[in-house]
């Protein structure tokens, strides 16, 4: 007998990927071998942004070097190869687009020296080279705590440096065990210290108590962290962590409270929320 799969509630319905301007974004990123986060990590909400002609650029290739038991993009080894040329085309579609903020990520690196933190300056340059009119945020890796790498990135004076904490540390061994929750920290505390705006998120619904989501959001606010993204987990398939609680549009609306009362600049909080979400909202609002 087939075993009928478990349904999302109602909150987490969203529209079938449509339109004119989804599919020239589409045709876009296609056209200059790009990538993009919203395609890599099965991001619900590619619709929404890419027909209101936003996206979320993944440089340094579409595989990762972790093994994060919650994310979608694929892992393995890349052998030290970098594209040198992936800064421009990511410009190039950024001044196409018309873009007046634009989101930077990247597959963790950890097989380069730097991490891939020059190839995330170059593409910051290239874009304000090319557009500049953009805003431009980067959502960044660890670098492993290497604050030369970081130092490179923050020379270049993005308008927001955001990473990600993504869990509770309690379930950084079962979610992301090539990660460390304190280092995690540090690059965000060290971002603070060079007075740029930063932001990081978390994904709830992996097993995490109520206190230790609170615990989280005080740990960031004493390293200066300014903007927060709260949003549920989605088991990519059944090889990923399975999805342990549904949080309530009602309990993230509570978490949204309980972090502005902690002094956070912005907070993206609901069942759909994504790091880049909103990400120019979040920038204008501080």
């Amino acid at each position: 007998m087939k075993i009928r799969e478990k349904r999302h509630p109602r909150w987490l319905k969203v529209p079938f990927p449509a339109g004119k301007n989804f599919d020239d974004i589409k045709k876009l990123i296609k056209q200059k071998n790009l990538h993009t986060v919203c395609q890599s990590a099965h991001c619900p909400n590619i619709g929404e942004c890419w027909n209101n002609r936003t996206a979320t650029f993944m440089i340094l290739g579409d595989v990762c070097t972790r093994n994060c038991h919650f994310c979608a993009v694929p892992t393995g080894t890349q052998n030290a190869i970098v594209d040198e040329d992936e800064p421009a085309r990511v410009a190039e579609a950024v001044q196409i687009m018309s873009l007046k903020y634009a989101v930077i990520t990247s597959v963790t690196r950890d097989d380069l020296k730097d991490g891939g933190a020059s190839i995330f300056a170059q593409t910051i340059l290239e874009i304000r080279r090319k557009a500049p009119q953009c805003n431009i945020e980067v959502l960044i890796p660890d670098f492993l705590g290497d604050l030369t790498a970081l130092q490179t990135v923050m020379n270049v004076k993005p308008n927001v440096i955001n990473h990600n904490l993504e869990t509770v540390p309690r379930l950084y061994k079962i979610a992301r065990p090539q990660a460390d929750y304190h280092r995690s920290l540090q690059v965000i505390k060290n971002v603070h210290l060079n007075n740029i705006y930063s932001k990081s998120g978390l994904m709830l619904g992996l097993g995490e108590h109520e206190e230790e989501v609170n615990d989280v959001m005080k740990n960031l606010r004493e390293v200066g962290c300014d903007s927060l993204t709260l949003g549920q987990y989605l088991q990519p398939s059944t090889k990923h962590l399975p999805i342990a609680s549904y949080i309530t549009p009602d309990k993230f609306e509570e978490y949204k409270i309980q972090a502005l009362k902690l002094g956070f600049k912005h907070v993206e909080s609901g069942p759909l929320v994504r790091s880049s979400y909103h990400a120019a909202d979040q920038f204008e609002d501080h």
